[in-house]
């Protein structure tokens, strides 16, 4: 396989082909959606009158208790007596840390809930949750997850990239540092709303052309970027702000990788992993760039369809084959 082996150049400006389409007025959009702190109740639990404790708790949280013991927790009912005192004895001290960050909490929040009227606004037949539930969960459980009638958030993997948690030796075992580093409040929304895009669209493409994986991923930047318009594209990508401008000023020399290594049409996962699974960097591409760079191809080649195709609903741009899409966007960058 060819190797195009680039440098990544750091850009100082704004890139004209970085463009959205018109964001719409929906402050008139009323959303109701109820702020829970979970952790707080669990962390307050009498673990000397434990069964009593997790009756009341249930009680104010049904359903989610119990998803949170026996999904995220790992408990059982039978060993729940040891394991909540444990896990409330090791964790004090990141609820400890959450308990003073706040703020950062509440306007995460609050971008979630601007992020849910614009999805009533394109997709009104969907139920969005009515509670945003926080909880802390062990290092390696949900950082979001949707339930019944809510979106849950775990705040456990949002503390901030430089907290020990994750710069211990078991945190980056689990997590390195181009991982980590999105551990912070400010992701919090982009990891809510990619969580309600997989639920409106369950995404169908692994194993299927390389070219199809990056345009159904396109696909989901592209909701994603009408949801949530108020946040940087960085934070929705995952790249850094580097990385994304170096994109956009690369966007030719990326492509150019994609066709000269005959890639587009590859099924084999030992060919299509490095470019839409996240990792330190594409290797192809060389220092600098992102990991998952299908993703960004994928979310241009999705623009400049929707650019010609204007008047398609987003519904119609979801179910569309990706093949057909790309075909017809006839995507080459100059």
């Amino acid at each position: 396989m060819k190797q195009l082996i680039f440098f990544f150049l750091i850009g100082f400006f704004l890139f004209g082909c970085n463009q959205s389409p018109k964001t719409p007025d929906v402050s008139s959009i009323k959303i109701d959606l109820v702020s829970q702190r979970f952790e707080e109740q669990f962390f307050a639990l009498d673990t000397l009158h434990l069964d009593a404790s997790l009756n009341r708790l249930n009680q104010e949280y049904p359903g989610f208790a119990k998803d949170f013991l026996y999904n995220i927790l790992g408990t059982t009912p039978n060993t729940a007596a040891i394991d909540v005192p444990a896990f409330i004895h090791s964790y004090e001290s990141i609820y400890a840390n959450t308990r003073s960050n706040n703020t950062s909490y509440n306007s995460a929040v609050a971008s979630i809930k601007k992020g849910f009227q614009y999805v009533h606004f394109y997709f009104p037949e969907y139920p969005l949750p009515k509670k945003c539930i926080s909880f802390i969960g062990p290092i390696n459980s949900y950082g979001s997850i949707i339930t019944t009638d809510a979106i849950a958030i775990g705040l456990q993997l949002f503390l901030g990239k430089d907290h020990p948690l994750y710069t211990s030796e078991q945190g980056q075992s689990l997590y390195p540092a181009f991982i980590s580093r999105r551990f912070d409040p400010a992701y919090i929304p982009v990891s809510a709303l990619k969580n309600i895009i997989d639920d409106m669209y369950p995404n169908k493409s692994v194993g299927k052309p390389l070219i199809e994986q990056m345009v159904e991923s396109g696909k989901r930047m592209y909701l994603l970027d009408l949801f949530l318009p108020h946040i940087a594209d960085s934070l929705k990508t995952g790249y850094t702000q580097a990385q994304l401008d170096a994109c956009f000023k690369s966007e030719q020399n990326i492509w150019s990788m994609f066709i000269q290594n005959d890639l587009l049409f590859q099924t084999d996962p030992q060919y299509t992993r490095d470019y839409v699974n996240d990792g330190p960097t594409t290797q192809a591409l060389g220092e600098g760039s992102p990991g998952n760079i299908g993703q960004f191809v994928g979310w241009q080649i999705v623009k400049k369809w929707m650019s010609k195709n204007k008047s398609t609903k987003l519904k119609d741009l979801m179910e569309k084959d990706p093949g057909k899409l790309f075909a017809e966007s006839k995507y080459k960058p100059s």
